[in-house]
């Protein structure tokens, strides 16, 4: 008798990410990261934001190519609509994050994706944004995910896969969270 053995393959390096965790046990002040940005204005409300560079491991280190980002808001607003909102961005670092969230846990569980789709949503009213009414909050009042994942597991073993990526998304925990920000002028 002969027994398949099947591999798992959604593309995490999961032997990587445990050593790395472990060589952190042994020294947790390497574990400390800085994320930066730099934004340019270009006109009206459009600016330009690039991402290169971040410090972590006790060191600069560089991604192996920049990014650029363009931000805008829609015609609706009297605007050029150059790019997606910056809130439009926030619910993609969300999405982005969760869903990387999935797909790791899911090899480390050993379970095969097959497709992982989030859609995500934001409601907020704009009064507070346009100045009409200082009760309003700016941000958004409710943020809506909704995963769509065919894998080889039962809906539970998913909703853990949810769940656990939840548990351990920086993003979902920027926006569920306090966090000190501090604007300054150079």
């Amino acid at each position: 008798m002969t027994t398949a053995i099947q591999t798992i393959d959604n593309g995490v390096n999961i032997t990587a990410l445990l050593d790395a965790r472990e060589a952190l046990v042994q020294a947790p002040e390497a574990a400390r990261f800085t994320w930066q940005a730099r934004c340019d204005w270009v006109h009206g409300t459009h600016s330009r934001s690039t991402i290169d560079t971040f410090h972590g491991l006790g060191e600069t280190q560089a991604h192996r190519q920049r990014s650029t980002f363009d931000t805008d808001h829609p015609e609706v607003f009297a605007s050029e609509d150059h790019g997606p909102t910056p809130v439009e961005y926030v619910l993609v670092g969300l999405a982005g994050c969760l869903t990387a969230g999935i797909a790791a846990v899911a090899q480390h569980r050993g379970i095969q994706l097959h497709s992982v789709t989030a859609r995500v949503e934001g409601s907020m009213d704009i009064q507070g944004i346009l100045g009409m009414d200082s009760e309003v909050r700016n941000g958004f009042d409710a943020v809506r995910v909704c995963f769509d994942i065919d894998a080889d597991a039962s809906r539970e073993e998913i909703a853990a896969l949810v769940a656990q990526s939840q548990k351990r998304s920086a993003v979902f925990d920027l926006l569920t969270n306090p966090t000190d920000v501090m604007v300054t002028l150079a």
